[in-house]
């Protein structure tokens, strides 16, 4: 197992030349790849250089890059505008679309005593290592996965081989990796690199994958109060190891400290990035560790359109809403369609904030009387514009019109904001 590049520090700030030559010194480094099969992320990880990492490799490997396939997950296809955002001068044609519901293969299954045992014996079945078939069946003689280590709802620290088997994986292996993930706890998930899912993917990894040629490139960013973004590592290699050093990396730079929970948060979320609820959530998710009790978290979501990115899910959302565990899993046990989909049941889960603190919800182009219906409280997107500047706020602590104190969040996908709560 190889480490071919690792590099970073909270003090780092990788250029475009950095991570070319990072690629170069790896590519120098190994067999000449004849056939090569890109893994990058999708739009709702736009500011993890992924794209740009993606655009490097097309430049540096030519035509033996044979196919690029973003990692979509659930998430609907990326559309030829977003591609040309993401990925620019990248041919179309070498794109493929990973459709989780049909085009997966399975490698094999993570015992069910070992999911047992690492998940504490809350979750006692077997679990599918599925992956989209290219993966197996497409011939590639690398396989080179590219992403950002960031803190995850679901994962913990996110991508390495999540990007692999979630990312290109099938409905079995998704629906059960968030399911058994919510059961274990978003607050004993959050932030950390050896989660229990961490570990069953691992284990897929080590016993499944010998036969496929994955690679992987883990970014680091942080996110500074001026809304200016730096590449503070980057980590290339096919091992554990890898991912262990990004996810130290960004435990020092994604994860904020406050001195005190703030009664107020407020989250503004990207339209180039968000334009669901299931992506938008984040606000949710990474902010919930940090908001007092009996407070209220404000999301301004301009793009949100929808709830979820599949529309048998967003069928799911709108009829059960976001609800505490306790509930969730009651309408599991009762009703056949939630208990089919169990990603969409974590995903109702993870949104809750469990009856602690109110959730405003200002989408863009979802009606008030949808917003409600999820257990959400509308908010008035044009007049929270006018009274939260997003465009000069930077995050922390800040004074709103009536007095009051309020913490701004500027992007909630890059970072983990925690706080003693009371």
């Amino acid at each position: 197992m190889t480490i071919y590049y690792s590099v970073g520090s909270p003090q780092h700030s990788l250029t475009t030349d950095d991570l070319r030559n990072a690629l170069s010194t790896t590519f120098a480094a190994m067999s000449p790849a004849k056939k090569v099969l890109l893994l990058p992320p999708d739009q709702t990880r736009l500011f993890s250089r992924a794209g740009e990492l993606t655009v490097l490799c097309h430049e540096l490997l030519g035509d033996r890059v044979a196919d690029i396939m973003p990692a979509l997950g659930t998430h609907s296809a990326m559309t030829p505008a977003q591609l040309d955002h993401m990925f620019p001068g990248v041919p179309h044609d070498l794109f493929r679309v990973h459709r989780w519901r049909d085009d997966v293969v399975e490698l094999g299954e993570v015992p069910a005593d070992f999911v047992s045992d690492v998940t504490g014996g809350i979750y006692n079945k077997a679990w599918p290592a599925q992956v989209n078939r290219l993966l197996r069946d497409g011939e590639h003689d690398l396989i080179f996965s590219l992403g950002q280590v960031v803190p995850h709802e679901v994962i913990g620290m996110a991508n390495y081989n999540k990007n692999v088997f979630v990312g290109t994986g099938g409905v079995t292996g998704i629906n059960e990796s968030h399911y058994l993930s919510a059961m274990v706890g978003i607050d004993d998930t959050l932030g950390i690199a050896e989660t229990p899912l961490r570990k069953i993917l691992n284990y897929a990894q080590d016993h499944f994958c010998q036969d496929l040629p994955i690679l992987y490139a883990l970014t680091v960013i942080e996110q500074l109060k001026d809304g200016t973004k730096h590449t503070r590592g980057l980590f290339i290699g096919d091992d554990h190891d890898t991912f262990f050093a990004a996810a130290e990396l960004s435990r020092q730079v994604n994860i904020t400290h406050l001195p005190h929970a703030p009664k107020h948060v407020v989250a503004y979320l990207d339209p180039s990035e968000f334009k669901s609820t299931w992506l938008g959530n984040k606000a949710i998710y990474r902010t919930r560790k940090a908001i007092a009790t009996g407070g209220k978290l404000t999301v301004i979501g301009p793009a949100v359109e929808e709830f979820g990115e599949d529309k048998r899910i967003d069928g799911l959302i709108r009829k059960y809403g976001y609800r505490p565990k306790a509930e969730v899993m009651k309408l599991v046990e009762e009703n056949e369609d939630l208990a089919g989909d169990p990603s969409a049941a974590a995903h109702l889960v993870h949104g809750s904030p469990e009856n602690r603190f109110e959730v405003v919800y200002a989408a863009g182009h979802l009606t008030d009387e949808e917003i409600s219906s999820v257990g959400f409280t509308p908010g008035n997107l044009e007049e929270l514009m006018k009274r939260y500047d997003v465009t000069t706020l930077q995050d922390g602590y800040h004074t709103d019109i009536d007095g009051t104190e309020f913490y701004f969040v500027q992007n909630p996908a890059l970072g983990l904001w925690e706080a003693p709560l009371n």
